[in-house]
């Protein structure tokens, strides 16, 4: 009996051995950190990533004046919006006190022509002295001369347009007097041409050249795509800046005087950048998570600039050739100890 209840003790023990499970393996701090992929701090060309705003202004801008003073306007045949031809009649000034004017220098010039006419051929003969048949002479030409130049004053009572274009502003009315070198009456953008003058630092100027293109966003919104035509062959002493015109497509929503953004698709430049996607925005402002030596992450203040194909330049921030987390929205702390990857590395 007693042999029994030990063979049944000793079956039970063993048993509740098999049933036991093993203990589970140790892990280390290595083993529990996250792979997370990075990407070196390195000069990279940056294309499309220039920007810059500015004015919209005539391309060429023409001004219209009268050329002859003291005569009435007597019509104004344009108006602000309007694109007029080269040589149309923009403004009539009244004719009638140069027309009288000329009817009476018309008939001095018939009296002098005259009376020159009949000394013809008189000359040393003792007729007339020679000085009264010179004078004579003499005051057919002055009354001629006088003349001529009333003529062409009354050919200038319509005052044209030197260009054709659009129209940007007006100052003449009905009853004004015309006055030479006083302030425009009209102000033309030749061939209604509208360009975009856009401010850029010193560097950004030997990034683009002429015929680069632009996408320039309009005050409306809408967007265009722009041609570089003219590059500033000189910089602002004090702020370092240039322009750069940008030539326009013709269209009635691009008007001088507003403000445009001008995004040059073609500019390139070696700079310091990290991935778009390493950069991280908060409060504190930019920063990126660094990777150490020891495979631990800290975060760092960055100061971005340039952007374009998925890299963003780095003005300030870590040294060339440091490791940054790409992913900047990854739950990662200071401290944090990671398992770095780098692109076309086997993780």
């Amino acid at each position: 009996m007693s042999r029994r209840i030990l063979l049944l003790g000793l079956l039970a023990t063993l048993a509740l051995a098999g049933c036991r499970k093993p203990p589970p393996p140790r892990t280390t701090a290595a083993d529990q950190a996250r792979t997370v992929s990075v990407a070196r701090v390195e000069p990279r060309a940056i294309t499309g990533a220039l920007a810059a705003s500015g004015d919209l202004m005539p391309r060429e801008e023409a001004a219209v004046l009268p050329e002859v003073n003291g005569y009435r306007v007597a019509a104004v045949l344009a108006d602000v919006g309007q694109y007029v031809k080269k040589g149309q009649v923009l403004v009539r000034l009244d004719p009638s006190l140069i027309e009288a004017q000329i009817a009476q220098a018309q008939a001095q010039y018939d009296q002098a022509a005259d009376q020159a006419a009949r000394v013809k051929g008189l000359d040393g003969q003792g007729v007339l002295a020679q000085e009264q048949i010179d004078q004579r002479r003499f005051q057919a030409r002055v009354s001629a001369a006088q003349l001529r130049d009333l003529k062409t004053r009354y050919a200038k009572m319509n005052v044209t347009s030197p260009v054709s274009g659009l129209i940007l502003e007006k100052t003449v009315r009905p009853g004004d007097l015309s006055a030479a070198g006083a302030t425009p009456w009209f102000r033309l953008a030749r061939d209604g041409e509208i360009e975009l003058q856009a401010q850029l630092a010193e560097d950004d100027l030997a990034k683009i050249h002429p015929g680069s293109r632009a996408l320039v966003t309009l005050p409306d919104g809408a967007t265009v795509t722009g041609v570089v035509r003219l590059i500033s062959p000189q910089v602002d002493a004090q702020t370092k800046l240039g322009f750069v015109r940008v030539r326009l497509p013709v269209r009635p929503d691009i008007r001088a005087g507003g403000f445009g953004r001008a995004v040059f698709t073609e500019a390139s430049g070696v700079a310091l950048s990290a991935p778009d996607t390493a950069v991280s925005y908060d409060a504190d402002g930019a920063s990126v998570m660094v990777v150490d030596a020891t495979n631990h992450v800290r975060r760092v203040m960055v100061q971005t600039g340039q952007r374009g194909g998925g890299w963003v330049q780095l003005i300030k921030g870590p040294a060339a050739g440091a490791r940054i987390v790409r992913a900047a929205g990854g739950l990662l702390l200071d401290g944090d100890l990671v398992r770095p990857v780098e692109a076309g590395a086997a993780p």
